[in-house]
């Protein structure tokens, strides 16, 4: 099937088929794994490249899996090019070292993924003397007042890590191109599935594969969605020279759970907002974070970013003390406690009063509180699972 005829088809039929051509070699109709760490050289070497990406060379430089994967993605999200690394925080790493520089200054969310905190917050200011600035990005008159001279990046995400707080990704946009500032997004909570972001005008989009796409737990990579002259950019800088490339067979497997991610997101979504509104319900429950319900403060923006569903994960409290959440875990058989998100599985994790972040969030999260990744189980499954969990210790339940 041709590349133009793919781009007239559906988001689905596009997650199955793009960068899984059949192989010319074999004849098999679903990709391999080339597992090798260099490839064949022309018959005279000598003027190449050997920090090129465009052909294959040396697995650090790019593979075969890698490239197909890219091509994927790049569409799924509607984007002119994609690079795609070893994890999330590596396609963060590797686009904050491509496009920023000493002197410098970064406005970042309040809510973010914990490396992109301390990249910010310590690291990147501490070794590489950038300037940033934490600001609450759900706030444009906030933003605005922190822009200064040296702004050359906002980033944040949406919905942010673990809150789900909504920010509003076109009128980010309008302010920082009125700047000549550049922002990029992290989608990994929405996927591609719910929200684009490059269709609001976003310079860079990032996203941990191992979530959503590959969707079984089983794999890690990161990718960053942008014009094709960036990424031959972070290609060469940061892939090339730093390193945090994507193994064969990583690729690989990223790129087979992509086939079925917009059938699992689907799920994902749905389960989620049944959960939410069965949590939102509890006599125990203090609070619960998730832009699906109507009680949420950034539901309205929400339904217009996010296009089929509001992700798969939640937030949410409970009223008691400390250890009452761990003994909750315990009583659990669906659920699994551990941290990620985006498995076929539902996970959930709790996190203390002592979160180092935990004085940016609101302050209904500052008692403790359970991240709620809901996997593609049934529906009544994952509730009833916390009903006798929460009955198990004496907790208030209602239908």
């Amino acid at each position: 099937m041709s590349d133009k005829n793919l781009e007239e088809m559906s988001f689905t039929t596009r997650a199955i088929h793009v960068g899984a051509e059949p192989d010319p070699a074999s004849g098999a109709i679903e990709p391999s794994i080339y597992m090798a760490n260099s490839f064949l050289l022309p018959y005279d070497p000598s003027t190449m490249n050997w920090s090129a990406s465009e052909a294959n060379i040396y697995t650090r430089n790019g593979g075969v899996n890698q490239g197909m994967l890219e091509k994927k993605v790049a569409n799924l999200h509607g984007g002119e090019d994609c690079v795609v690394l070893a994890s999330g925080v590596a396609a963060l790493s590797a686009l904050f070292f491509t496009k920023l520089k000493k002197g410098d200054h970064v406005i970042f969310s309040t809510v973010t993924y914990i490396a992109t905190y301390r990249i910010f917050n310590e690291l990147w200011c501490e070794k590489w003397g950038i300037e940033t600035s934490i600001v609450d990005c759900t706030d444009i008159e906030k933003i605005k007042a922190a822009i200064k001279p040296n702004t050359k990046l906002i980033h944040f995400e949406t919905p942010g890590n673990p809150t789900c707080c909504i920010c509003d990704i076109e009128a980010i946009v309008k302010l920082a191109h009125e700047n000549n500032i550049q922002v990029s997004v992290d989608n990994t909570f929405s996927s591609p599935y719910n929200t684009r972001p490059l269709e609001y005008g976003v310079d860079f989009v990032v996203e941990s594969l191992t979530k959503y796409i590959n969707g079984h737990g089983d794999s890690m990579g990161g990718a960053i969605i942008t014009d094709h002259e960036t990424c031959e950019a972070i290609r060469y800088q940061a892939q090339v020279n730093i390193g945090g490339c994507i193994s064969p067979f990583n690729a690989w497997l990223i790129q087979r759970g992509a086939a079925t991610f917009p059938l699992r997101m689907q799920v994902h979504n749905d389960n989620a907002l049944a959960v939410a509104e069965w949590l939102e319900k509890q006599p125990c429950v203090s609070f619960v974070a998730y832009p699906g319900l109507k009680s949420f403060k950034g539901h309205e923006l929400a339904k217009k970013q996010m296009k089929h569903g509001f992700g798969g994960v939640l937030s949410f409290g409970l009223k008691g003390e400390h250890d009452l959440y761990n003994r909750v875990v315990t009583h659990l058989n669906v659920f699994t406690s551990a941290v990620s998100l985006g498995n076929t599985g539902s996970l959930i994790v709790f996190l203390g009063e002592d979160d180092e972040r935990m004085y940016l969030y609101p302050q209904e999260f500052h008692g403790g509180f359970y991240r709620v990744a809901i996997g593609i189980e049934d529906k009544n499954d994952l509730i009833n699972d916390l009903r006798q969990a929460f009955k198990a210790e004496g907790l208030e339940t209602v239908d």
